[in-house]
């Protein structure tokens, strides 16, 4: 299954998240390499949200705090535009995004990696998707 959408700013909070030192290990572990320090947002196209809730009914790690001051945060391994990355689900009292706003952590800038800007149209597919 593939969802298309639009790459859009966020508010600037996924980087402190993802900076959090049981973030990074627990990604790391998780996914096998070092999490971007950041998030990508996408908004899902309008007529690809009834997709949204099946691709995303299967998540595959959670990410859980040491301190209680911080929420667990559900994942689902994706490519975007076939780069390895994670769809990141927020405790839903703490999600800052409406459900057609997909938040991506990934190994590396994603916009810069592609030469992507807010505006451009991105692919999110199954993390095991044939890449070619």
């Amino acid at each position: 299954m593939r969802i298309r959408g639009i790459i859009e700013s966020g508010a600037g909070q996924g980087a402190f998240f993802v900076g959090l030192d049981w973030v990074v290990a627990q990604f790391r572990q998780a996914m096998g390499f070092r999490p971007f320090p950041g998030t990508l947002n996408v908004r899902v196209w309008e007529d690809d949200p009834e997709h949204l809730e099946r691709f995303f009914s299967h998540k595959d790690f959670e990410l859980v705090p040491d301190n209680p001051d911080y929420c667990s945060a559900s994942l689902r391994r994706i490519r975007i535009n076939e780069i390895q990355a994670a769809a990141v689900f927020p405790s839903e009292d703490v999600r800052i995004h409406g459900r057609d706003v997909v938040e991506i952590i990934a190994g590396c800038n994603v916009k810069q990696s592609l030469g992507l800007q807010d505006g451009d149209t991105v692919i999110i597919t199954d993390y095991e998707a044939d890449s070619s």
